[in-house]
Order: structure tokens, then C-alpha cells, then sequence
């Protein structure tokens, strides 16, 4: 992806993370937004075949967590999206999600079919409560979408941030459109951000 406005820079927005020069994840963890989490060992029983299905619920943590009812005082977040193997093999996450779990364990008398492993995979989480980091211009998530703002890092660099300014640096752009080609954004368009999907160009204005 490229960025455009005050010369030419490539973004990509990965778990909350707009990188330039070449479309590259951000390290897992970045934010706390994307942590690479391995789930408690001992496993509720109850709560479907499948671990972190889409309606069920984990506990709080991102680097240790386990399925947990949605009923239960101890349940933190939703899965809205589960998907086999790492994220950049598979679908986005929607937009609405806040944040990434990453799975991969090994429960020898509960697995799904019998082997003892959990298949590796990666579930969408959203909040129970606020805040909703990936609510458009929540400042987080792992994906940049219309109504998100960011800020210049420096070095060729710009990261998403809260667009009320509560943030860690202060909103500069806001994606206000999303379109299919560059040529479809408004003349005031001061940057392009990859958003990915049918309308993969995402136009900034300054704010």
C-alpha cells in the first residue's frame, strides 16, 4: 500500500499498527491489541465442541485465558469470528472487533477430535464493556477502518490512535471514505490507507 500527501509513503494497518515501506504485520503484542495467547491448560467442559466458538466467551487476559460461560462474572470478551490457522492465512476479522486472540494447545482428553491437539487458529474478540477500541475512531483493533484517525510516528511511520484524543499521540488524519481506486477519493484527500476488503483505499483528511 501507499500513502500520498506531503510525499509518497506506504502505510498497512495490522492489529492497530500502520506501517510504512511494505505491507508487514506489527509484532505480536503490539498495543495488547494482537498477543499471541496460550489458553489456560485446564479446559471448561460445557461450552461446545469447538474451543472459543463464535458466541462463546473467554475470560480477561490476552496472554492467558480460558472459555468461559457468557453468563459468568469472570467472562470479558465475545468471539464474533473464529478462523483455523494464522490470521494472515484467513478472512479479516470484522470490523467490530477490539482485539485478536492467537490459539494453540494441546488438551489430551478434550480436543475436537481425539488427537490431543487444539488446531492453531485465531479467534476475533469484542468487549463485553467499553471501552471498543475497534469501534471506528475507538483508536485500536486490529484492522484501520472509515471514521479511524492516526498520527505520524516519524521516520516514514503513522500508527492509529483514539480520535477524541485520548490516544497515545494526537489525531492527524481521519479515514473518512472507503473506495475501490485512489482516483475515487475526495480532491481533500491527504492520505491513502489500506483498509483491505471491496473498498480496499481508505482516503484521509487532515484533522
Amino acid at each position: 500500500m501507499r500513502v500520498s500527501g506531503w510525499g509518497t509513503r506506504a502505510v498497512c494497518a495490522v492489529a492497530g499498527a500502520v506501517l510504512l515501506a511494505g505491507c508487514r504485520e506489527a509484532p505480536e503484542g503490539d498495543g495488547g491489541r494482537r498477543a499471541a495467547a496460550v489458553a489456560s491448560p485446564v479446559r471448561p467442559t460445557g461450552y461446545g465442541a469447538v474451543f472459543l466458538d463464535v458466541g462463546e466467551c473467554s475470560s480477561f487476559g490476552r496472554t492467558s485465558f480460558t472459555e468461559v460461560s457468557c453468563r459468568s462474572e469472570r467472562a470479558a470478551a465475545r468471539v464474533v469470528a473464529r478462523h483455523d490457522g494464522a490470521t494472515r492465512d484467513g478472512p479479516p476479522c470484522p470490523p467490530a472487533t477490539d482485539f485478536v486472540l492467537h490459539i494453540s494447545e494441546r488438551w489430551p482428553a478434550a480436543d475436537e477430535d481425539g488427537d490431543g491437539m487444539v488446531p492453531r487458529g485465531h479467534a476475533c474478540m469484542r468487549n463485553l464493556q467499553p471501552p471498543h477500541p475497534g469501534d471506528p475512531g475507538g483508536g485500536g483493533g486490529p484492522r484501520t477502518v472509515v471514521g479511524d484517525c492516526v498520527y505520524a510516528l516519524g521516520g516514514g511511520k503513522v500508527r492509529e490512535t483514539a480520535c477524541d484524543g485520548s490516544g497515545p499521540g494526537r489525531p492527524e488524519f481521519k479515514v473518512t471514505k472507503a473506495v475501490d481506486a485512489r482516483s475515487k477519493c475526495p480532491a481533500s484527500t491527504a492520505l491513502y490507507v489500506r483498509l483491505g476488503g471491496a473498498s480496499p483505499v481508505g482516503c484521509a483528511v487532515p484533522v
